[in-house]
């Protein structure tokens, strides 16, 4: 059902070409459990061939993600934690969405504060959960804005990149998109990693 919809969205919305990718990335970014990697790749590619411009794909596309980042921000904001953890509980698995992903996302939150934001951007799985608790937390709307461009234009860039130089030999793309995935995950935990011992250091004693 789920290739149907996703067959549907791509036939549909994505004749409206910037938009499109724009409503589609928005969606992926929100609820709706929908790849990232079947948009921005195919824009790419068709960039590569001249019908499109490569720099306004990747501008719509991280346009994209940061509006459904926000409707995911609000509406954490909005409901509250009580009510977003019952809704979760109703209807999160029809989304894949449980509230015990949600429950350690927030610990990773509170943890690692604004960084989280940035890293939850780059990890598969995560980036639909990572602006709920910077709504229940109140984050700060710059920072919340800040962080997720970053996050979100590096990986938007990355999969514009493989589809404008890959598209044409779907096994290579393949190859780059899952290359590209890890690529992601090692980056995330380098950064965190980076941003632990920053913090770390910072709160020694001096001698």
């Amino acid at each position: 059902m789920l290739t149907e919809v996703v067959h549907f969205l791509l036939e549909t919305i994505g004749r409206l070409g910037y938009p499109g990718i724009f409503l589609l990335m928005a969606l992926e970014s929100s609820f709706f459990p929908f790849p990232s990697e079947v948009v921005i790749p195919p824009a790419a590619y068709l960039a590569a061939r001249g019908d499109m411009d490569l720099f306004l794909v990747i501008f719509s596309g991280t346009g994209g993600s940061l509006a459904g980042a926000w409707f995911n921000y609000l509406l954490a904001l909005k409901l509250g934690r009580p009510a977003l953890g019952h809704f979760l509980r109703r209807y999160g698995g029809y989304l894949f969405l449980s509230e015990a992903a949600l429950v350690r996302v927030e610990e990773f939150f509170a943890r690692h504060g604004h960084i989280s934001t940035f890293v939850g951007r780059l990890l598969p799985g995560v980036r639909q959960y990572i602006s709920l608790p910077a709504g229940l937390g109140r984050m700060n709307p710059f920072l919340f804005s800040l962080f997720t461009l970053l996050g979100a234009g590096i990986w938007v860039t990355v999969l514009a990149l493989c589809g404008y130089f890959l598209g044409k030999n779907q096994t290579l793309l393949r190859q780059a998109l899952h290359r590209a995935g890890l690529g992601a995950v090692l980056l995330a935990l380098l950064c965190t990693g980076l941003y632990l011992w920053y913090h770390r250091r910072g709160s020694r004693p001096s001698a």
